[in-house]
């Protein structure tokens, strides 16, 4: 792990505006659950695993597991999966001492309205490291070599959430146009950032990360991979 947990800065109410609970709830908008007594989250890089666990508290179970790919229901993966699970019997507590979910009562004391859906307001000054939060939980990246270009795309159930990162993108200081949404083979959406505008959004959404530590050192090395690939293709 590139960041210790212990240079994690983390606000002592797991819903105030700051980069850290941003990263989270992106994190967990992206590949996670909430109910009324319990969080989870998945994420398949060890790294950010032990980032959400430094900031929300919870307990950590490692496992394997071999799913479909998104885009193409007949080509599957095998992968690590790490599973963050905050309240709920046995699913820990917050690191603060609060009790019950992440001190509140229940799901609706969290950013989730009745609907379920997310109300990201508290978090709109840090909207980079709630887009890294919603591409590490949901997202791709990808060298692509029909073309020789990096693909980033974002994909999931809900397709509310992906117009809500389709508007945070449009708000970046990078240009990056966005696909409009397209059903996935599984029953989901997705859509892709302009393959043009691809390196310029991804180097802005991982800039000076480290000065944080909330990213995955692993998605963070296959957005590098990704770029060495294509600019070694256009030579």
């Amino acid at each position: 792990m590139s960041e210790p947990r212990s240079k994690i800065e983390v606000p002592s109410d797991p819903l105030a505006g700051h980069a850290a609970t941003a990263y989270f709830w992106g994190h967990v908008a992206g590949s996670g659950d909430v109910s009324d007594d319990r969080i989870e989250v998945v994420t398949n890089d060890e790294a950010s695993a032990q980032v959400l666990a430094a900031i929300a508290g919870g307990d950590l179970e490692h496992d394997t597991t071999t799913r479909d790919y998104a885009h193409d229901t007949s080509i599957t993966r095998t992968e690590d999966e790490y599973t963050l699970s905050i309240g709920g019997d046995g699913g820990g507590s917050s690191e603060n001492g609060d009790s019950g979910l992440l001190g509140r009562s229940g799901a609706l004391g969290l950013p989730v309205d009745g609907r379920g859906n997310y109300r990201f307001g508290a978090f709109s000054n840090y909207d980079r490291e709630l887009l890294r939060g919603l591409l590490e939980g949901c997202g791709t990246i990808c060298f692509k070599s029909s073309s020789g270009t990096v693909g980033i795309s974002f994909v999931h159930d809900d397709a509310d959430l992906l117009e809500f990162a389709q508007d945070l993108i449009a708000d970046c200081p990078v240009t990056a146009p966005v696909d409009d949404l397209s059903e996935t083979s599984s029953g989901g959406y997705w859509f892709g950032v302009d393959d043009d505008a691809a390196p310029d959004f991804g180097t802005w959404l991982y800039e000076n990360c480290e000065e944080t530590g909330l990213f995955a050192p692993s998605r963070r090395r296959k957005l590098e991979r990704s770029l060495e690939q294509a600019e070694a293709y256009d030579e």
